[in-house]
């Protein structure tokens, strides 16, 4: 079928894009790696005349022009659904806000909960012979965002990866009011970390619990990092890949033939994902890779779906965890780090699946400036830091002194757990701690 009238029709300049914005509106800036690129440009020489308007993106992976152009945010409000990096620092300067949220649960809020936006805008592949732009390399929300916009436009690059295989991962030229022909900037890449010698220490630990045929969640991080190149290693076989953001370490491990997905219970054969971030070599990976399964967000960290896959191994890395086993990943106090995103939704399903494990991974404690060590094993979590995991939630727990398994432990039973796999030099201090806190038992001694 011939879209090319349509599309003529719908062409637009990223500036006259930009003049679409009325003041009071919420402008919806898509997610990751596909977040505008040439309207936010645009929009940044607009936003002074205008006022009210609520900004909104997640896993951002730029500052956007609009705060260098509003530098004192009078003219906008800047909501992040999870703040990495850059955004970050926004966040804890009071310029950006974060927006808590259930991962699993973000398509519903468009739909249900909070304001529809006025004008939504991503970045998508050209248009394809069907006459559909595919953003399936950020599925995540997007298309009940797009469910619920007045206005709907798409920025146009060549260089979006086209994520196939799964389901509202693209939008019909039919639902689109207008058209931006892109400048095609090349995709963020996010560098690879280096994992230093007590991650592969932790990662060695989570290692020898995996099992052949087992389904794999992974975070991003040097934690993650270190135990995806020790899967890399190791003789499992037959892995599959259920996971809300897909990271360099899957890569790896499908071209050393370890991730088939031959034993899924479900989406056989698939990688199933959310969206995705990391390097060139990771998005040329994922283009037109009918392996893959691009899927929103509420499918890939929905419960069902991951309870119902045996041996469901959900890998995230932590912050702090207290002698409760409460998780904190998001905060340090009242500094804003990230982000809950989905670690509680993997624990969940993790926790239900048979022969599922979640692991929470931190190295045991760290060293500021000054040379003083601090354990990220604590008595109690600070105030104002947010948990991520309820204690009532937390499986496996790792640090570079090993590993225990929290489940269905008392409070005597895994402070004891805890404190083992703390660093030597903390261990009497948290004893005395718990001790206070009456969770200590003298025959522990």
């Amino acid at each position: 079928m011939d879209f090319s009238k349509q599309y003529k029709e719908k062409l637009i300049s990223a500036e006259d894009a930009a003049k679409l914005v009325k003041d009071g509106d919420v402008v919806d800036y898509s997610w990751g790696v596909i977040t505008p690129h040439d309207f936010d440009e645009a929009f940044a020489k607009e936003i002074t005349n205008l006022n009210d308007i609520v900004v909104r993106a997640g896993v951002e992976l730029e500052q956007f022009k609009i705060f260098d152009a509003d530098p004192n945010n009078e003219h906008f409000v800047y909501n992040s659904w999870h703040s990495l990096g850059i955004l970050r620092k926004l966040v804890n300067a009071g310029r950006a806000f974060y927006a808590p949220i259930k991962y699993s649960e973000l398509p519903n809020y468009y739909r249900t909960s909070i304001r529809k936006s006025n004008v939504f805008i991503t970045q998508a592949t050209p248009i394809d012979d069907h006459g559909n732009f595919n953003f399936g390399i950020s599925a995540s929300h997007l298309h009940a965002a797009i469910e619920n916009s007045d206005v709907v436009i798409v920025e146009v690059n060549k260089n979006v990866p086209r994520g196939l295989g799964g389901f509202e991962n693209y939008i019909n030229i039919k639902d689109v009011d207008y058209i931006i022909e892109g400048s095609n900037p090349a995709m963020k890449t996010i560098p690879q970390p280096t994992p230093n010698e007590l991650d592969k220490k932790v990662a060695k630990f989570v290692v020898d619990e995996l099992v052949d045929g087992a389904t794999l969640q992974i975070g991003i991080g040097g934690l993650p990092t270190a135990i995806g190149n020790e899967i890399a290693k190791s003789d499992l076989k037959d892995l599959g890949v259920h996971t809300e953001m897909y990271v360099d370490s899957f890569v790896e491990l499908s071209k050393a033939g370890i991730i088939t997905g031959n034993k899924k219970n479900i989406d056989r054969g698939r990688q199933v994902y959310a969206f995705a971030a990391g390097s060139q070599e990771l998005y040329d990976y994922i283009d037109n890779n009918e392996e893959l399964m691009a899927a929103p967000v509420d499918y890939c960290n929905g419960m069902k779906q991951i309870s119902a896959l045996d041996n469901f191994m959900s890998i995230n890395s932590a912050l702090e965890i207290d002698l409760n086993g409460m998780v904190s990943a998001e905060s340090s106090g009242t500094k804003h780090i990230s982000g809950s995103g989905g670690a509680l939704d993997f624990m969940l399903g993790a926790y239900n699946s048979k022969g599922g494990k979640s692991f929470v991974t931190l190295l045991s404690s760290r060293v500021d400036k000054e040379g003083k060590r601090h354990s990220n094993i604590v008595p109690t979590l600070k105030l104002g830091t947010q948990p991520t995991g309820t204690r009532a939630n937390t499986h496996y727990v790792a640090t570079e002194y090993g590993i225990v398994n929290l489940k269905g432990q008392s409070l005597w039973e895994r402070t004891e757990k805890l404190i083992s796999i703390a660093h030597p030099d903390v261990r009497d201090e948290l004893i005395k701690e718990a001790e206070k806190m009456k969770i200590w038992r003298k025959s522990n001694k």
